[in-house]
Order: C-alpha cells, then structure tokens, then sequence
C-alpha cells in the first residue's frame, strides 16, 4: 500500500495503513487516530475523495479484492471528532518568521498546518470568498459537506493560530499597473510587498488553467461550459442560499441581494459530459441531482480492460474498468445502460440557429501503435449526432495561470508549471526567486489530493530549513 517500487503506485504519504489497520482491529481507536495523523494532515479529505492508489497497492489485491482502506481511514477520522480528540493543538512556542501561502487547497492547507506546527507565523491568501480551494468548490456538496468538514477543519487551523485571507484582499495583484487601478478599493497586496513583509512566500494555487475544445467549430455557442465553472457556480449557489437539504429546488435561482445568482441548471436538458476521471463524473452526479432529462458521457480513450493487463502489473495502479456513483446515478435516465461511449471524438458543435448549443456531430476512434506511437485513427462510416442543450468540458488542466509567477520572478519549466527544484534532495520546492517556494499541482502538474498533500507537507519541510538556516541554504 506504500510506494516501494516506484513512485507511481501506493500513497505517496508514507500513511502507516497496516499500523492503524491492526490498531482498529485490536479496538485502539485513539492510537490509530495519533498514527493516522503523523503522516496525513486530512484524512477527512483523502477519506473521502481520494481515488485511494493504497488499495490498487494492497498486497491482498494480487489474489483478492484489497482491504478497504479508505473506509477504514474515513472511519477513524470521523470517529476522533465524534469522540473530541480532534480539537485544536497550538503550538507552545512561536518564531518570529513569518510566511505567507497563496493559494488554500489541500497542499496550501498541509504547508499551512505544518509550518504553523514548526512555530512559524503563517498567512493563508485565497482570491475565492471561502477557504479550502478543490476542496470547497471542485468537488461537489455530496461527496464532501462544505460545512460540516471543510469549515469544520479549517476552523480548527484558525485556532490554532493560522491567519486566513480570502475574498479580495486575498487575490495577489500581479503587478503595480494592476495595484495603481484598483487603489482605494478592498484588494489583495502585491506580490513585491509579499516579498518585503513575509520571510518566506509559498505558490500553492493549483493548476487552474483548463484544457478545452478552442479548435473544435462551435465552441463558442452558449450552452458550452468549462466543468470546473459548472462544479464552482452550482456549489456556491448552494452554500450562498444557506440549505443544502433536499429543499433547495424550493430557492434556486432566485435572486439574492437584488442580483441574479451564477447558477447553471441542469434540470430537463439533455446533457452531453465530454471528459472523463474524478471531474467529469461529479458533472454527471451534479446534472443527475438537478433533473437533467438525460446525461452522455463521451471519452476519447477506449474503454478500459475488466482486470489488469500484461503492461499494468500490480502494485501500479489499475486501469480497469469501473463504474463510480455518477455513472450508476445517470443509468436510469439511459434505459439502465451505462452512459459512457470510448473513442469519441468531437468533431463539430452544432448551432439551433439562434446561438444556442443543440448537439454535437462525434466520430468513432480507435488507436494504434505506428512508430512506437500511439495515434488515433477515425473509423470511416461512425459519424453521427448527438443531441444536446449543455455541454460541460471535463478535459484537464494544462498547468497554473502565469502572470502570478511573473509577479514574483519566478521562470517556468517546459510544461508550463512553476519551474522549482524536483530533485527529492536539498532544495526541492525552490523557485528561481529564492525566497518563493512552489508547491502541489503548480509545481508537478495536476495531479490527486494526497499527491497535494504530500507536497504542502514536504515544502513546510524545504521553508523551516531555509527560515533556520538562512537564504544561501538551499542555493
């Protein structure tokens, strides 16, 4: 369950799964609870949207299905806050180093929570009007309760002594031309003030730069949504209107405050999800509990093998064929079947003739190994259309939005990321600006919320060398 053959199988967090595991099984709830912790700073996070790349490890799985350990986590974690033990810890001492985190997901958070355990004074900037980046708007109310566990979680940080940021005055302006226009107004500091004010700065803002469809004729036509759009604007509607219950059908869309609130609604659209992973199916899940009349997922790459393939041996992990709660939620509105159609290629968004989106005309692919590459050949003849009144785009993302790094004076590598050391030695996480450390999705690309995690943990490790130890330590 641990990566020990290659860093691209098992929880890269190093989490003691048998430890807490055999804990649970003898009854020690509360020892599992303190292993649980040393090594994962939310498992109320990973316990509940982490795909678990622990499991495809498992060494049980060579013969069996592998332990449930994700269950087994989510059960510890919730079990410590029911019981009290999860409550704020501040730490006895405090440095006089300040650092300042821009950017409030998983890997913000963990850098943020270690640094402020290490006794450095740590501020958290988020440009959104809530903390907790992915976390609060990406993933969707039903998989993690925006209240109940995110809030729940980012509040205990805030007694312990982590200063947070959000709103306006938490968007860095990323340069004095844009600081000169918005004077006199609630803005966020510039990032030459960052620099002057904190000892350390840490660029933990995500990949949010999403790949689209721009090529493809139609594109343009309303009803085309990005997914992180359709996933950001329908969870703040519901946390902005107050009730997440059952009722919400009864307010949504209505205006509050004299202004129309942000909502893309699903409800009797036939919907088409083009993309698929973790995001595409909470698109799915999203249009599902909106009453969308019936919901298509398309994806480019063939359908997945029903079990492991000769070149996807365990422990890596394995690229299989599953069905996730979106996909069983859609069924129903396709006559049982499972929505999702392999190898389809969007060719053309089709025009209702008055601007609006009412399908899209797809082609059949199939790929093939042609000089040691995998190209993508159209099969002659599969052409057909789709009906369609919303789209989303569930593609990716292509890396981290660049004018923040200009800001700071920090080069990028050849992907488009925040170019930092990547060596697993001395050093990591440093930018080409010594002062500014990157971390998470910005850094290695997009990637899984332990994965963020991991990063925020070991850049807090890079920062407290380089607060003790001086400037030139880490050059």
């Amino acid at each position: 369950c641990h990566q020990s053959v290659t860093d691209k199988s098992g929880c890269p967090l190093g989490n003691l799964i048998p430890e807490w595991n055999d804990l649970v099984r003898k009854g020690a709830w509360f020892d599992a609870f303190k292993r649980l912790m040393s090594t994962n700073n939310f498992p109320e996070f990973t316990g509940r949207v982490c795909p678990a790349p622990c499991e495809g490890a498992c060494t049980l799985g060579i013969i069996d299905d592998p332990v449930s350990i994700k269950s087994v986590e989510l059960t510890i974690i919730d079990k410590a806050y029911d019981m009290g033990w999860m409550k704020p810890c501040p730490p006895k001492t405090r440095t006089e180093k300040r650092v300042v985190i821009v950017g409030s997901g998983p890997c913000g958070l963990a850098a943020a929570d270690q640094l402020n355990k290490m006794g450095h004074r740590v501020t958290v900037l988020e440009r959104s009007d809530r903390i907790g980046g992915l976390m609060m708007y990406g993933v969707p109310n039903m998989k993690t309760d925006k209240v109940d566990v995110v809030q729940r979680r980012v509040n205990i940080m805030k007694q312990e002594g982590v200063n947070f940021i959000c709103g306006p005055q938490g968007r860095v302006a990323e340069s004095s031309q844009e600081a000169a226009i918005d004077q006199g107004t609630n803005m966020g500091p510039r990032a030459a003030q960052l620099l002057e004010e904190y000892d350390a700065v840490l660029l933990a803002v995500g990949s949010t730069v999403a790949r689209d469809m721009q090529t493809v004729t139609g594109r343009d036509l309303n009803g085309i949504h990005l997914a992180m759009d359709y996933l950001t604007f329908n969870t703040k509607a519901l946390l902005d209107g107050g009730d997440v219950s059952n009722k919400w059908r009864r307010w949504w869309g209505a205006k509050k405050n004299g202004t129309d609130p942000k909502v893309l609604d699903a409800k009797d659209k036939k919907v088409i999800v083009i993309g698929g992973g973790d995001t595409g199916n909470d698109c799915i899940g999203t249009a599902v509990r909106q009453g969308a009349k019936s919901v298509i997922n398309l994806e480019l790459m063939p359908q997945p093998p029903q079990t492991r393939s000769p070149n996807n041996p365990w422990p890596h992990w394995p690229l299989v064929f599953k069905v996730d709660y979106g996909h069983e939620e859609a069924a129903p509105l396709n006559k049982n079947k499972d929505i999702r159609e392999y190898g389809a290629l969007t060719k053309e968004v089709l025009d209702d003739g008055h601007g609006n989106v009412k399908g899209i005309k797809m082609v059949n692919v199939r790929w093939e190994k042609i000089d040691g590459q995998m190209r993508m050949l159209e099969q002659p003849g599969s052409e057909k259309i789709l009906e369609a009144d919303l789209i989303l785009l569930a593609l990716g993302f292509l890396g981290p939005e660049h004018p923040l790094a200009n800001a700071f004076g920090v080069d990028m590598d050849e992907r488009g990321n925040y170019k930092a050391l990547y060596q697993k030695s001395e050093g990591d996480f440093q930018t080409s600006n010594p002062k500014v450390f990157a971390a998470g999705d910005c850094r290695r690309g997009q990637s899984l919320v332990v994965w963020a995690i991991k990063e925020g943990r070991d850049a807090a490790d890079a920062i407290n060398g380089y607060l003790h130890e001086g400037p030139d330590s880490l050059a």
